[in-house]
């Protein structure tokens, strides 16, 4: 992401930065990749580096494998997950793994009552129903319906989701979670080509030094919680620049590709992250040959495994999903759509679904929640006849 400048920031870095009553200001590097990655610089008005080791309350649980399934296409309801609730950090239901990711839905009806840090991943949600704030050190997000929220490894936040349901699919990424390279020029700016502009994320709200009262901190690393007391609030952030933040991107900004003939699903590559490709499914037009087929081909892609979640629109390769469906079709068995969806789908000019995908590469685990929500006749859905 382009670097950006909010509120006071010296001249120059690792400078002495003081206040009017001249008070030193604490300067916070928040690097990646050592100090070779992007970064970025915050100043703090008391040292953020004082915490006291307390017992962790909250925090989402590791998934629970389901071990020796036979290889089948599989398909996920999770409408059907009620009953969850509690802040964000808590209300997580893992459904597939791998080292690479977590695949979970997020199901909250309060908010953060601590800050957050998540030091074993980056966070990339899609807010499937419902809204909210993010509050960071950075500023504030808002988000709503329809918008991926991306919040970096390390990246101290809460969540204050706004009235109402909330449901939100999460994509907890091991490696960082970026653009596409592909759609860089040689200075990192996305090309006048590419799916999307900068203009079209949002960055963070600036508010100055806030203090909501809130003194208790939980860090994850190496899977495991820990607590921390806090000394002063961590957002007593004067000013920060730098390129690593977090960020919001409205999936109906994403500008979808149309082809003489249907085009893979890395047409709609929307991040990467090491492992894996998101894509972004928007309503748009589709194939313009006299004779294309606008459905997707059947294929066996040998070397990932396929996560699709159903958010809105009519579905032209499936039959029995809805909005909130999930399918998973692993590698080593080939998939394509539904019996008649192949063929009624020829002289279509457009599509109005909306889904977000995952390709990776290692193998996906299903969970012990997943399996509780699993639609048992699915696999053999594809046979016809």
């Amino acid at each position: 992401m382009e670097r950006i400048v909010r509120g006071e920031v010296p001249e120059k870095h690792h400078i002495a930065f003081r206040g009017d009553d001249g008070a030193l200001r604490w300067e916070e590097c928040f690097t990646r990749a050592g100090f070779d990655g992007p970064y970025s610089i915050l100043y703090h008005l008391h040292r953020p580096h004082e915490q006291r080791i307390v017992p962790a309350e909250h925090g989402w649980s590791a998934p629970e494998p389901v071990t020796g399934l036979p290889l089948a296409k599989r398909h996920f309801k999770t409408q059907d997950l009620v009953g969850i609730g509690g802040p964000p950090v808590d209300a997580h239901v893992p459904l597939l793994f791998n080292r690479d990711v977590t695949i979970a839905m997020v199901l909250p009806d309060a908010e953060d009552p601590v800050y957050v840090v998540n030091a074993d991943a980056d966070d990339l949600y899609w807010v499937f129903e419902g809204g909210g704030r993010l509050v960071t050190p950075f500023g504030e997000l808002r988000f709503t319906k329809g918008d991926y929220v991306r919040v970096p490894r390390g990246c101290i936040h809460r969540f204050v989701p706004d009235s109402g349901p909330q449901r939100w699919l999460h994509f907890e990424c091991t490696g960082p979670v970026s653009l596409l390279k592909q759609w860089r020029n040689a200075v990192g700016q996305l090309t006048m080509d590419a799916p999307y502009c900068h203009r079209d994320f949002v960055k963070p709200t600036f508010v100055g030094p806030v203090d909501e009262g809130i003194r208790t901190q939980i860090v994850k690393r190496n899977g495991q919680w820990t607590g921390f007391a806090l000394r002063h609030s961590p957002l007593d952030v004067v000013g920060w620049d730098g390129a690593e933040y977090p960020w919001v991107f409205p999936i109906l900004k994403f500008q979808p590709r149309a082809g003489l003939v249907h085009l893979p699903p890395t047409w709609h590559g929307t991040f990467g992250i090491p492992g894996a490709l998101i894509c972004s499914f928007v309503p748009r037009a589709v194939d313009f040959h006299r004779d294309a087929i606008p459905c997707p081909y059947p294929h066996s892609s040998v070397d990932v495994d396929e996560f699709l979640f159903y958010a809105e629109g009519n579905f032209t390769s499936r039959r029995g999903v809805s909005p909130g469906s999930v399918s998973y079709h692993p590698a080593g068995i080939p998939h394509g759509p539904h019996p008649g969806a192949y063929e009624a789908s020829i002289g279509h000019r457009e599509t109005n679904e909306l889904a977000v995908m995952l390709d990776c590469f290692e193998p996906l685990i299903p969970t012990r929640q997943a399996a509780g929500i699993e639609d048992p006749g699915y696999h053999d859905s594809f046979i016809e006849g």
